[in-house]
């Protein structure tokens, strides 16, 4: 059955359990922001990469068999939601981009994953999730016109780039339903395998080689602390829930759920950092948080206002 199919509208209703899963995963990756702040203080942000994903490997792959997946499959998801959105991520706070803000922005992932769900896999859209996508564009348009000091335009643009490669990677797994069922969690786990070569590659590139060598010479505890809760709560622990929860459900109805994300980035930022925004920031946030509305429960009033005008 196509994935369009009125058996995978965006009307499914979402398991309570699932539901409560998918909000702890919220509250994970809502600190998740002002973990990395912490962890690139110390250790470069693309050699903190390599070792986010080795660790979120080694020694879980143990207990996981690997999914008979073809390669291709680990390698697109691996190069884009754990590379991709990580390498321009963790760059974008370490360039100056406030770990509450880069919360906030990187929720737009969820209207990117709308677009290409929508031209990938021919998944419908209706009225409320394109008012939603104009909403949410309107939002960081404001947020990206306030950059300055508090808010490097390079890091704006990275963090949307982060966006745009976690909505790639979201699409990659919503794909691998059409090869029927399979663990997701031993998926996220044998895909981590894929992104710390090419890490480190461009680590010693682009931040050379003294630079990790330092990193690893003086290596912190705090910084090990930041480690284990990217590689095993962020990682495994989230991306495995958030990976089963989109081969059980359209990607138009998981995917905005991440933009709660914000609420717990953005008071975690404020009270561990003093982050505060400016007016701007939050007439754009609101109306990014108003296009998840939208999107999620526009759809009831949407069908109401067609029937009441239909003569």
């Amino acid at each position: 059955m196509p994935l369009s199919s009125s058996a995978h509208s965006s009307s499914v209703a979402i398991d309570p359990a699932d539901l409560a899963l998918m909000m702890l995963v919220v509250l994970v990756w809502g600190m998740n922001f002002a973990v990395i702040k912490l962890g690139v203080v110390s250790v470069p942000p693309l050699l903190l990469g390599a070792m986010r994903f080795m660790l979120a490997a080694f020694p879980a792959l143990l207990f996981f068999k690997a999914p008979q997946v073809p390669l291709r499959w680990y390698l697109m998801y691996g190069m884009t939601i754990a590379l991709g959105q990580f390498a321009f991520l963790f760059t974008a706070i370490h360039v100056g981009m406030p770990s509450g803000l880069a919360s906030l922005v990187l929720q737009s992932q969820a209207f990117f994953t709308m677009v290409f769900a929508g031209l990938w896999l021919k998944e419908r859209w209706q009225a409320n999730q394109v008012a939603g996508l104009l909403l949410a564009g309107g939002g960081l348009v404001l947020i990206g016109s306030a950059h300055g000091v508090a808010m490097p335009l390079g890091g704006f643009a990275l963090t949307v780039a982060a966006a745009v490669m976690w909505a790639a990677g979201n699409t990659v797994s919503r794909s691998l339903v059409r090869l029927g069922p399979i663990d997701q969690q031993a998926f996220v786990v044998w895909a981590s395998l894929v992104p710390p070569l090419p890490f480190l590659a461009l680590s010693l590139v682009l931040e050379g080689p003294q630079a990790v060598a330092a990193a690893l010479l003086h290596f912190q505890w705090q910084s090990l602390a930041a480690l284990a809760y990217l590689s095993w709560a962020a990682t495994l622990f989230g991306y495995g829930v958030w990976a089963r929860m989109l081969s059980r459900y359209p990607a138009n109805r998981v995917a905005p759920f991440s933009l709660l994300v914000p609420l717990v980035g953005l008071s975690t930022g404020w009270v561990v950092f003093g982050e505060a925004l400016q007016p701007v920031h939050w007439v754009g946030g609101g109306l990014l948080m108003a296009g998840l509305l939208l999107n999620l429960f526009g759809a009831r009033w949407f069908v109401r206002k067609t029937v009441a005008v239909r003569p």
